[in-house]
């Protein structure tokens, strides 16, 4: 099953469109609901993300019977350092997206936690790609 989903920057009415859908999918196909969470959660936090950081991004979903892969493409800003920005409680958000109740600095950290697969590609001044998997069924199954 393949997902497609457009993202608009500072859209935060619709953020978590995606993660909703993909939890009623995963539910309606019976996985486990701690596979499901660890998703949704993952997409969850990576569509944020792109509200709060790009000016737009588009998302691509493959569910399959071995796992869950998330590709997330924007266009943005880029993250200058990666390895910095996987750091807890580090963010760029701004003072207006932090009133919000968003920008704390967990969003990747809490991504890497929930996924059994991520990376990240950015280029400053053009934008970021996410890859991110859950396996739905052990390699011993």
């Amino acid at each position: 099953m393949n997902f497609n989903f457009h993202i608009i920057g500072g859209d935060f009415s619709n953020a978590g469109v995606a993660s909703s859908e993909v939890k009623k999918v995963l539910k309606r196909l019976n996985v486990d609901c701690i596979i499901i969470k660890r998703a949704v959660v993952s997409l969850y936090e990576a569509e944020v993300n792109v509200v709060a950081h790009a000016f737009e991004g588009d998302i691509f979903i493959d569910i399959s019977s071995e796992k869950i892969s998330i590709i997330l493409k924007d266009k943005g800003p880029g993250i200058e350092d990666i390895s910095k920005a996987m750091e807890e409680g580090f963010s760029t958000a701004s003072p207006k997206v932090r009133e919000m109740g968003f920008g704390a600095g967990m969003g990747l950290p809490n991504i890497k936690r929930n996924s059994d697969f991520m990376e990240i590609e950015s280029v400053v001044g053009v934008g970021t790609t996410l890859t991110i998997e859950i396996n739905i069924k052990s390699s011993g199954e």
